[in-house]
């Protein structure tokens, strides 16, 4: 199925049902008094992800998600029915934000994971809400509430571990297939991959990580050339970037340093977080180049590339190691690549997680130290 990664919509909650202005009259029962139930309440539009679903492709056709409304109260104390909510299933990695605003309505990132959309409005009061000791036969009863409107923006963001970057054609398909059991098309001549692929890498039983092939970048992407740039905002919630380098190209007159540079320019010109995110470098296609000239190859790249790893981590993992050198077409090196990437990533939730406590050990002492300074000033005050 073709990737589809953005699409908008509208969405609106159901009205609420009107209350009802009744009097009771029956048979033997004077001054019956007010029996006007209330309307029902409108319906919801929630979004629910789904990991069966992994494109917004139905979203693309049809645009607009109205609930309906509530049904109006009747006589005889009889409340109107609320009407039924829309549940839209949509891909885990969805992030939903309002056009208008800008705000983020929805992140979703984990299976099953709900979110409200549109609520529904409230149903109107019948007038049995009105009745009192001086308004015996009370006429009033409100409307139902509107429903919220959206226009909102859907955005899939691939959810990984790893992302791989690099240039049209530096191997980045070649790899995917190397390390995992996804397929993406590979050639002997040089093209792009039109969507990103995703792949599980196992590495035993109990262990493994997700990696994501990116469609290649090329100069001017962060301006919107070439496709890469749609796919760029993919890579923010990866762990740790690959860069993958072609150190043997077709074309002789490509210079790789030249390649590598421009890929980096482009993460600092779309987004400096994703510039700072840990990233690797990895030269691929050893196989092309014959084993006596390898290394001065690489060390002639490292050189005049002047390579050194953003430290943002470094504080949990000072000797990870910073670049490999690859053939993904032979596999050579590509099991200590993915064996390091997966020490890397438990060091990494542990860290994050060790961060996350810290952080509420700080909050929860911070509110301590605030009821301490209040019971000080009530006992100053007395």
């Amino acid at each position: 199925m073709k990737f589809i990664d953005e699409a908008r919509i509208e969405v609106a909650g159901g009205k609420g049902g009107n209350g009802s202005a009744s009097m009771r009259r029956e048979k033997f029962v004077p001054r019956g008094g007010p029996d006007g139930g209330d309307g029902g309440r409108g319906g919801n539009v929630y979004a629910v992800a789904d990991l069966n679903i992994n494109t917004l492709v139905d979203y693309r056709f049809v645009k607009k998600y109205f609930a309906h409304h509530g049904e109006n109260g009747r006589g005889a104390d009889c409340y109107g029915k609320g009407a039924d909510d829309i549940v839209l299933r949509m891909p885990v990695g969805t992030l939903i934000t309002d056009t208008l605003t800008g705000e983020v309505v929805a992140d979703l990132t984990h299976d099953g994971q709900q979110a409200l959309l549109a609520q529904g409005g409230k149903g109107g009061l019948g007038n049995i809400h009105f009745k009192s000791s001086v308004n015996r036969a009370p006429r009033q009863f409100t409307h139902g509430e509107e429903g919220e409107k959206r226009e909102l923006k859907l955005e899939l963001k691939v959810l990984a571990d790893v992302g791989l970057l690099g240039m049209p054609n530096a191997g980045k398909s070649t790899f995917i297939r190397a390390v995992s059991a996804a397929r993406p098309k590979v050639a002997d001549y040089p093209f792009t991959t039109l969507a990103p692929n995703l792949g599980v890498v196992r590495i035993d039983n109990n262990k493994s990580f997700v990696v994501a092939d990116i469609p290649g970048l090329i100069e001017g992407a962060a301006e919107g050339a070439g496709l890469g740039h749609r796919f760029l905002k993919h890579l923010a919630r990866t762990g740790v970037l690959l860069h993958l380098v072609d150190l043997a190209p077709f074309d002789e007159s490509v210079d790789p340093v030249h390649e590598a540079q421009a890929i980096v320019e482009e993460l600092r010109k779309y987004d400096e977080d994703l510039y700072r995110k840990p990233r690797w470098l990895v030269l691929n296609k050893l196989d092309m180049i014959a084993e006596d000239e390898r290394q001065a190859k690489i060390d002639d790249f490292l050189l005049r590339f002047g390579w050194q790893a953003p430290d943002k981590y470094a504080d949990f993992d000072p000797f990870a190691p910073r670049y490999f050198a690859i053939a993904g077409l032979t596999g050579e090196g590509c099991r200590e690549l993915t064996q390091s990437l997966m020490l890397y990533l438990d060091q990494l939730r542990e860290w994050k997680a060790r961060q996350a406590q810290a952080a509420d050990a700080q909050l929860r002492f911070d509110e301590r130290e605030l009821e301490d300074d209040g019971d000080d000033a009530e006992v100053d005050a007395e």
